[in-house]
């Protein structure tokens, strides 16, 4: 059995979905109460892949809200996911995905340092961050997506706004081993992290993001949006292609004109349509088919019995992992998001 462990987008989004996840008591509820919300189980889920096989899993709502995090309220947040995969554990979940913030805080705060949670000792090879196969799809979205714009790599400059984190950098790696791509602009805030990868990549410019927009054909921005920033569209060339990677994904509704063309990053469709409700809730447009590519992590490895966290620690993400990944991610009816 395989899990998926989420989290809502606000605590308004929330309080307008309690209802419909089975937890009417919780929609007149603010931030204390939800601070203090166990995680739950709210959704029973069933994948067929193309080779007609079928898994089972559950989706587990942490009740984490980003709001925890914008109000320093860092232990309720850092407790809401370490409480979360004990709750996936203790039902038998075998290999669970840590979606949307959940990894984040995991190794931002060195989570791993916490084992037991009352009466559960964490297994860590349960849990992947579904971090390889976001890196992939969105690698595979750059190579697919901008040959439908008729941008050729090979005369394209690509920047990467977050190229030091852990998909950043593993998408840095793809399109230096992968692709013929003409130029690599390197963006993140740590310089010395910036200095490393393109010692590592032997390639790249490092620049700033005011610098980079103007330049770039395609701009992959796989970082947390600082506060206050803003993106013009038309410092951006026409055309340009946009890949959002972000959680939640907001860069569509900022930036509208004709000639940039925003895509979410890191979304997969399936084949087939999986029988579950939680991608309603997140506002997919297409709920029965499209997921985040994280969790779709988890569920290949399930079809696969690769009970394995698969993706885990910071920046160790190779092109042979995310090549192993993506190969069965095919066999399996995934491809990615190109609309």
């Amino acid at each position: 059995m395989f899990g998926l462990i989420g989290h809502l987008t606000s605590l308004e989004h929330a309080q307008s979905v309690a209802k419909e996840l089975g937890y009417p008591e919780y929609a007149d509820q603010g931030l204390d109460f939800w601070c203090s919300a166990p995680p739950q189980i709210v959704d029973d889920i069933t994948v067929t892949s193309v080779t007609g096989q079928k898994i089972w899993g559950k989706y587990v709502e942490s009740c984490f809200l980003p709001e925890m995090l914008a109000t320093r309220r860092i232990k309720a947040a850092t407790r809401k996911i370490i409480n979360a995969m004990a709750h996936a554990q203790k039902h038998g979940i075998n290999i669970t995905a840590l979606g949307g913030f959940s990894s984040i805080i995991f190794e931002n705060f060195n989570l791993n340092q916490i084992q037991q949670v009352r009466n559960v000792t964490l297994e860590f090879e349960r849990f992947t961050t579904g971090n390889t196969h976001t890196a992939y799809i969105i690698c595979r979205q750059v190579e697919q997506a901008s040959a439908k714009l008729g941008i050729e790599l090979s005369k394209a400059a690509i920047a990467v706004c977050g190229a030091t984190g852990d998909i950043g950098s593993a998408i840095c790696r793809w399109l230096s081993d992968r692709t013929d791509v003409a130029d690599l602009y390197l963006i993140a805030r740590n310089q010395e992290r910036l200095q490393e990868l393109q010692a590592e990549l032997g390639r790249g410019k490092m620049m700033g993001l005011e610098e980079a927009l103007p330049q770039a054909d395609i701009v992959v921005w796989v970082a947390s949006m600082p506060k206050g920033v803003e993106i013009d569209p038309l410092v951006l060339k026409q055309p340009c292609l946009l890949i959002d990677g972000g959680y939640p994904k907001n860069l569509a509704t900022q930036i509208q004109c004709s000639g940039v063309h925003v895509l979410n990053g890191g979304i997969v469709e399936h084949s087939l349509d999986i029988d579950w409700k939680i991608m309603r809730i997140v506002n997919m447009d297409v709920p029965a088919r499209q997921l985040f590519a994280c969790f779709a992590e988890s569920m290949l490895l399930e079809f696969e019995n690769w009970y394995t966290n698969f993706s885990w620690g910071r920046n160790r993400i190779t092109v042979e992992k995310m090549d192993q990944i993506g190969q069965v991610s095919v066999k399996h009816g995934f491809r990615p998001l190109l609309v």
